[in-house]
């Protein structure tokens, strides 16, 4: 048991040693645009949803 978790440790940490960690600018960058969108996604809902429920309204 304690000889399959040793093993799995000693491999996380040798897949880790080949992961690529983003610089901070690119974090931030990225980061952004994620921001962004996000916001820019709530924006078209929101304006879907007053349309739509307006119209429904005036079917109504």
């Amino acid at each position: 048991m304690f000889k399959k978790v040793a093993e799995y440790i000693q491999n996380v940490r040798a897949e880790m040693s080949k992961v690529t960690w983003p610089t901070r600018g690119v974090l931030l960058e990225s980061t952004g645009i994620t921001l962004m969108l996000s916001i820019m996604l709530a924006i078209f809902v929101f304006t879907a949803d007053f349309i739509i429920s307006r119209v429904i309204q005036l079917i109504i």
